[in-house]
């Protein structure tokens, strides 16, 4: 909810699409016109704008940057590392690992709604080298992600091609082998089906490949490449679209490898650590970040080593999730894998620090002692 309003009154003609578009930018409207807004009629509106104001913060060289947060109550004991992580890793990223060492102050709104502020200065014991030590430790966690994504983007890839395979060499750009949804519907706000958003999104990956298979085969054949060639090509979030657009038998045969009962979980775990496996490729925060694709909760009992998942809703909004999904499908993929004690390892390294806690991640207090990490 923005925390002012522009209101501006406009006459004009109102017709059934103006209305529609003032929504579409944005913008809310009251009108004064009786007959409703589907007949045209000359009437007036209201037209309601967020009040925003334009960026004024100045730049700050780095010994201001350290001059700052001391004055906000961050210990700096070392000026000079402090300035060379500022320097290396940025004032602007670093902000986000200190966030959460910020104030708050809880007051009631007139409405009787409970307000939560976060403020400018930073927690009693707040320090800089608890800042870095966090982001070290979310560091570890992406290295351990993008590791273990490796081997399943891999197996899934492997899965698709076999799976396909059998039908057409070409099957994955048939539309006849694949879900009627994805080759036939045009998602709202899109000009073409995800199927040929596929198809555009792997032709010009082939377009700009110097792979040296790729060089051989357009040289030597006149053809697309067959499907266990293309999924080479393909990264987790083309493999995830094309998942979720495959016909139900055939999610139901690679569900089946991995023990997942009902198909319909398993493009949203996959998407879900595409989404994890892009932040992590971005360098982004990724610790205690809500998850833009949450995974769908299977039932209890129906996945046993993820039956905490399904009674807790916090941890699938959360990091959490995708670590417990990451693990589930290891534990398939290459069972003999130390991923899990490794990942266990990094995760004791969490630092300590005011208004910090492990569960922010989403993890259960007893998740260690689960059996998905034994």
């Amino acid at each position: 909810m923005p925390k002012a309003l522009l209101c501006i009154r406009i006459y004009s003609y109102i017709t059934s699409t103006a209305l529609p578009l003032a929504k579409l930018i944005g913008l809310t409207y009251i009108t004064t016109n009786t007959a409703g807004p589907s007949a045209l009629v000359h009437g007036s509106a209201f037209l309601y704008l967020p009040l925003v104001q334009p960026y004024t913060k100045p730049f700050l060289p780095v010994a201001d940057q350290i001059a700052r947060i001391q004055a906000r109550g961050m210990v700096v004991t070392d000026k000079g590392k402090a300035q060379q992580y500022l320097e290396n890793i940025g004032y602007y990223r670093l902000s986000g690992y200190w966030y959460p060492l910020r104030r708050s102050q809880i007051t009631t709104a007139p409405s009787g709604e409970i307000v939560t502020t976060v403020l400018d200065d930073f927690r009693s014991g707040s320090e800089f080298s608890q800042v870095v030590d966090l982001y070290v430790f979310d560091k570890k966690l992406r290295l351990m992600m993008l590791d273990v994504l490796e081997r399943i983007e891999i197996a899934f890839r492997t899965d698709i091609a076999l799976q396909l395979g059998q039908y057409d060499p070409w099957a994955y750009r048939e539309p006849t082998l694949l879900d009627g949804k994805f080759t036939a519907d045009i998602p709202k706000g899109r000009s073409k089906t995800r199927f040929w958003d596929f198809i555009d999104r792997f032709d010009r990956a082939v377009s700009d490949s110097k792979e040296d298979f790729v060089k051989h085969f357009r040289a030597t054949y006149s053809n697309p490449l067959p499907i266990w060639a293309a999924v080479e090509l393909w990264d987790f979030g083309t493999l995830s679209m094309f998942l979720s657009g495959m016909k139900y038998r055939d999610q139901r045969a690679i569900a089946a490898r991995y023990g997942v009962p009902r198909p319909e979980l398993l493009p949203t775990w996959v998407r879900t650590l595409a989404f994890v496996r892009n932040v992590c490729a971005h360098h982004s925060r990724m610790w205690n970040k809500p998850l833009v694709a949450e995974p769908r909760a299977p039932r209890v009992g129906e996945v046993p080593l993820l039956d905490h998942l399904a009674q807790d809703k916090f941890a699938r909004e959360r990091f959490y999730s995708a670590a417990a999904l990451a693990r589930y499908f290891q534990r398939q993929i290459n069972p003999n894998s130390s991923w899990g004690t490794r990942f266990v390892a990094a995760v004791d390294t969490f630092p300590q620090a005011p208004g910090i806690a492990l569960g922010q991640a989403g993890s259960p207090a007893d998740w260690k002692t689960l059996p998905l990490w034994s």
